[in-house]
């Protein structure tokens, strides 16, 4: 993944959950999305690909448990990244 990112968007139901996240949390991934705009293969983030289900997304690291996962599609103008869902590992990885 290229650091030359077009856009960088969000689904409704990642919107909806990071509004009902903790204070904390919010601002974690403000810093963390900071950080993967920088450098997407942060070591801090721990970007990597998904299996299973989530097959074709990636995750990045939050906080120690909270993660958030987006996907990626490339077309003439660039690249766009959708942060699709964000949450606890257990929520997320049930």
């Amino acid at each position: 993944m290229s650091k030359n990112f077009k856009r960088i968007d969000y689904s409704r139901k990642f919107l909806k959950q990071l509004k009902k996240s903790p204070l904390e949390i919010k601002i974690a991934f403000r810093k963390r999305l900071e950080l993967f705009l920088k450098d997407p293969f942060h070591p801090q983030l721990n970007n990597h690909a998904l299996t299973g289900k989530y097959s074709g997304y990636r995750s990045i690291n939050i906080t120690g448990d909270w993660r958030a996962t987006f996907s990626e599609y490339e077309d003439k103008t660039g690249k766009l990244v959708i942060f699709e869902v964000i949450g606890t590992h257990s929520q997320l990885y049930k």
